[in-house]
């Protein structure tokens, strides 16, 4: 990747990137509650994704919009 980008288009890579995020955050929440009762271990690997998804938009919130969410928010 050696394409040079202004900072309008990375912006734009960020915003894609954060609904991309939220998209497959969803899908892995749903499929945990789906597979809660019938499928434990698959419904744990749900849960751990659904993790890593809520933490990716989280941090790029974070760096599209800086300071939005409070210190106490987090946890």
């Amino acid at each position: 990747m050696t394409d040079v980008v202004d900072s309008d288009e990375l912006m734009r890579r960020m915003q894609r990137a954060r609904a991309c995020a939220a998209r497959e955050e969803r899908t892995w929440r749903a499929r945990h509650d789906e597979l809660r009762s019938a499928d434990p271990e698959a419904a744990r690997e749900a849960a751990v994704r659904t993790v890593a998804y809520e933490t990716v938009i989280r941090v790029l919130d974070e760096v599209l919009t800086p300071g939005r969410r409070t210190a106490g928010a987090d946890g």
